[in-house]
């Protein structure tokens, strides 16, 4: 069965046999959790590390006044924080898009990931992609104009679930709705909607019962300015 988590990491460099196995080990057991669920609130505490096997997941911020920031989205292979165990309270929440499988993993395990050469690298190389793609969100919501905002987030989503293998030719299933790519991309629906509109009469892309057709890759990226460079997928095939 094909492991997501080693073929994220393997992006970096390749595993070892061993490290290979300690993976495989490590993504058992799955538990299913259903869409629009808290994996963890701000403020609470962890002694595990969860990890996405299957389906899409996201880390938010809600203000007093109930109005939330999506500040990243997590695939399969994703951790949900790598280091949570080592913080007193979680500073964010963790929820599902669509149903999910998850697995928990100890801080044990973690320990003993981190303890394993090839493994630590992998596990830095994740880290700092994170960290990369953060700054990129701070620059997308904070300089772009709002139809290349969406554009961009689009265009991620297209290198990074490509990347996992769950693109066909230029289409992608995507479970999200308009509010979600509002608290994303710091925009109300309304414009959400008036931008989708414009991307999809410009031969863009087109967005329909969450399934997501880039009509013009090239086209796309060059609109929004996007470069895959923060994704450091530096092995993965052109884009089409």
């Amino acid at each position: 069965m094909d492991n997501v988590l080693t073929r994220k990491l393997e992006h970096f460099a390749p595993l070892p046999a061993a490290d290979r196995q300690l993976l495989d080990e490590i993504v058992l057991p799955v538990r299913d959790v259903p869409a629009r669920t808290d994996l963890i609130r701000e403020g609470q505490s962890s002694d595990n590390v969860r990890l996405i096997i299957q389906g899409l997941a996201y880390r938010y911020k809600n203000l007093a006044n109930g109005r939330r920031q999506v500040v990243a989205y997590l695939l399969p292979g994703d951790f949900c924080d790598l280091h949570v165990h080592i913080l007193k309270a979680m500073d964010h929440s963790i929820a599902t898009v669509s149903a999910c499988k998850v697995v928990d993993i100890s801080r044990h395990r973690i320990a003993e990931m981190i303890g394993r050469p090839a493994l630590a690298r992998a596990l830095w190389w994740a880290t700092l992609v994170d960290e990369g793609t953060m700054r990129e969100w701070l620059l997308n919501v904070g300089q772009r104009p709002a139809l290349e905002r969406i554009a961009h987030l689009f265009c991620e989503f297209y290198v990074k679930l490509r990347a996992a293998g769950m693109v066909t030719g230029t289409s992608f299933a995507l479970p999200l709705i308009q509010e979600d790519i509002a608290d994303t991309t710091g925009l109300s629906m309304v414009h959400v909607n008036r931008c989708l509109q414009q991307l999809r009469e410009a031969g863009l892309l087109k967005v329909r019962h969450r399934l997501v057709e880039i009509n013009d890759t090239d086209g796309l990226m060059h609109f929004c300015g996007f470069n895959p460079n923060y994704l450091h997928l530096d092995n993965l095939e052109p884009v089409a």
